[in-house]
């Protein structure tokens, strides 16, 4: 805390206020003057010489020099053209020539669009400058977060990289008819190697062009507000590539340039270079980037990615952490990487009161989604991300009668109180190669010629499409403040992500989003996402999210039962994976009368219709659980084998009363 406020003070003093020093992309890189003149200016403190090349000279190398100036800055102005206008005209090639005991031509850190042809190694440095810039307008901050997780280059069922302008058209209205309040749109900062998924950013200030130009990224993000959908950024400050020719590495002819030197500086199991946080212009490099994203695209909030390689001097690497104290406060731990991001959060939360942070830590860290002025780090939200580990290895590795309905609540609720999660059944991680969706976990092989809704389900499908529902449910109702869902996931898409690699042969079959499957009206993958679709819409009615925490009643080991109540509503899980139950006695709070509000058994759903929808349940003052009330209901197996059940209940669960009666909200298993 006194570090951040140390260096807040600082930026005030010697760099004209913080709000000038965060906003330093209106003076760094290449900005228009008054007059028509281009004013460059950067920080390359270990260069000898500094030099501007491209279309606008005929290439060449030394006939426009930067001039020094202190704290190794560099500058250079360009009068306009004798008719006005500017000397280098939109879309020009550009390159910085830095000189140090050798010519190294390279990509401004600032720069804004950079592309690379087919026949090229490396990306260029196009000068951006349209005459109309985009505008656009931000929605209201939601009350709780339902994000849908999504990378634009594989939005389509094409076999070919997908472009702004088609995730605009065709996904966003899907997003929208699924009920989620939030996209995360996934490698939009410009990175050379696609197979990266991102992660190894190049150009930071750059939208990838692969998908398209700025301007179509900004409709992109101008369409998902007029749609009530907030945009979140996935944001990686936590290391850059390596590459020299079109990264930020040895930009100077250095390897202590925005980065620490030597083996410090590398990571070595990601092969990237790691930011020094300590230094005053990588502070003003990372920090103004954060706000050129939110004030030129319009972007509402980030998601950091790679906290844990931040916070510790470890990294992360070969470390397991138990949870005491010790694992996160010592000389482990990297200060300055700590107060650079309570300075990022104090940068967004100071100047856009409605921005959203989330923080992706696998340590636990206390008071990472803390106030700032408590102590804490400034996130809004951390990612829950123990939750899917757990889903992934109960489907790898346990068989279904021995499901732990204990540990799998306790890792639903086991939280850091005061912290909001976001919370997952599976993100873009559990889909990579290497691993499988959860829909590929349950059905594997099957999806592939048992799917269509014109033969019987096998008991592979069956079982597959009700624990993809409730699994879902569960993890959405119990596990946090906010719910993620990665692109696809949503209808069970099949296989896993792959992309274009030497590996595969280049190829793009893994590397797309089979949205054809859900189109398909015969498929079952339209029940799921009508399921994901009416999940969604019930949170949005009567907002567990952000209701507190869950009021567990039931958690029975034997009976593989799960109950608990939240935002008045009432949720029922019968994970067994053969027995179902007929007055079943569950507890509640509030007396009352409950309906089904949402039934997984329901023939849209791809259920059997063995519930019967308008069966409504009175309770009773009966004690039960600690609760003051109950009521009986009745519930089928997972795997429904018992033909002579008669009571099929859906799970249900209580909501608030629209019209006098407490409504049952049925999260029931079939």
């Amino acid at each position: 805390m006194n570090l951040k406020m140390t260096r807040l003070a600082w930026l005030e003093k010697d760099e004209g206020g913080f709000d000038q020093f965060t906003q330093s992309y209106q003076s760094y890189g290449v900005q228009m003057q008054l007059g028509g003149g281009l004013l460059f200016r950067e920080w390359a403190p270990g260069a000898h010489a500094l030099f501007l090349t491209g279309d606008f000279n005929a290439w060449e190398k030394l006939s426009n020099p930067f001039t020094p100036k202190a704290f190794g800055k560099w500058e250079l102005s360009l009068p306009p053209k004798a008719d006005g206008s500017p000397a280098i005209q939109h879309l020009s090639k550009l390159k910085v020539l830095s000189i140090n005991g050798e010519y190294l031509f390279r990509i401004s850190p600032w720069a804004k669009y950079v592309t690379k042809t087919l026949d090229s190694v490396t990306y260029d440095w196009i000068h951006w400058d349209p005459p109309h810039p985009y505008k656009h307008q931000r929605p209201l901050r939601p009350r709780c977060l339902r994000i849908y997780e999504a990378h634009v280059g594989i939005a389509s069922p094409r076999e070919e990289i997908a472009s702004y302008k088609n995730f605009t058209l065709d996904v966003l209205p899907r997003v929208k008819d699924l009920g989620y309040n939030c996209i995360q749109l996934m490698a939009v900062l410009e990175h050379a190697y696609y197979a990266s998924f991102g992660y190894q950013v190049t150009n930071f200030f750059a939208a990838s062009s692969r998908f398209g130009t700025p301007d179509d990224l900004k409709a992109l993000v101008d369409e998902a507000h007029s749609l009530g959908i907030t945009v979140l950024l996935d944001m990686v400050h936590s290391h850059a590539s390596s590459n020299t020719e079109d990264g930020l590495n040895h930009f100077d002819g250095t390897d202590s340039c925005f980065f620490h030197a030597g083996s410090r500086g590398e990571h070595s199991h990601w092969g990237s270079r790691l930011f020094n946080y300590g230094s005053w212009e990588v502070s003003r490099f990372l920090l103004s980037n954060l706000r050129w994203w939110v004030d030129e695209y319009g972007f509402d909030g980030f998601r950091f990615d790679g906290i844990t390689s931040m916070l510790y001097h470890h990294h992360g690497i070969g470390v397991s952490f138990s949870g005491s104290y010790s694992d996160y406060f010592g000389m482990h731990v990297d200060e300055d990487a700590v107060v650079h991001l309570m300075l990022s959060n104090y940068t967004l939360h100071k100047l856009y009161p409605e921005c959203i942070t989330i923080a992706e830590d696998v340590s636990g860290m206390p008071g990472l989604c803390r106030p700032i002025q408590e102590g804490g780090l400034g996130f809004d939200y951390r990612l829950a991300m123990a939750v899917p580990d757990k889903w992934i290895q109960i489907l790898k590795e346990v068989k279904d009668e021995d499901w732990d309905m204990w540990n799998i609540v306790h890792t639903l609720t086991n939280r850091r109180r005061g912290e909001d999660s976001i919370c997952y059944a599976e993100s873009h991680d559990q889909a990579l190669v290497g691993d499988k969706s959860l829909a590929f976990w349950l059905m594997d092989k099957e999806m592939y010629t048992n799917m269509s809704t014109l033969i019987a389900m096998t008991p592979v499908i069956d079982r597959g499409m009700q624990l993809h529902k409730l699994i879902r449910l569960l993890t959405h109702s119990l596990g946090g403040e906010g719910y993620l869902n990665f692109m696809g996931n949503e209808f069970g898409h099949p296989e896993w992500l792959d992309f274009p690699r030497k590996g595969n042969n280049e190829s793009y079959r893994y590397a797309r989003r089979q949205f054809n499957l859900v189109d398909t009206e015969h498929l079952r993958y339209r029940q799921l996402y009508a399921f994901d679709r009416d999940m969604n819409h019930a949170e949005d009615e009567y907002g567990w999210l952000s209701s507190g925490l869950a009021v567990v009643s039931t958690l029975d080991q034997a009976d593989k039962v799960i109950v608990f109540e939240r935002a008045k509503l009432l949720f029922i899980f019968n994970f067994h994976p053969s027995i179902s139950y007929s007055h079943y006695r569950v507890a509640v709070q509030h007396a009352g009368k409950y309906k089904i509000l949402l039934n997984s058994d329901e023939v849209q759903y791809g259920g059997h219709g063995r519930i019967q929808q308008d069966t409504e349940f009175c309770s009773e003052p009966l004690a039960f659980r600690n609760r003051p009330n109950s009521f009986l209901v009745s519930f089928i197996s997972v795997t429904f084998t018992d033909c002579k059940v008669k009571f099929l209940l859906v799970n249900s669960s209580n909501a608030l009363p629209k019209n006098g009666n407490h409504t049952i909200f049925p999260s029931l298993l079939m």
